[in-house]
């Protein structure tokens, strides 16, 4: 899963990605940037 990094300012594929839902029911992919570690997160479709 590809999603961008604040830190870097570019796309990078996101380390350790786990699916994960938010507090109003939207998923999302959440992982860290395997370049600066910074925490990483992209909305995704409701399958």
């Amino acid at each position: 899963m590809e999603g961008y990094c604040v830190k870097c300012k570019e796309k990078r594929t996101i380390k350790d990605a786990k699916e994960v839902v938010l507090k109003n029911g939207r998923p999302a992919m959440k992982g860290t940037c395997p370049v600066c570690g910074t925490n990483m997160m992209r909305f995704i479709k409701k399958s």
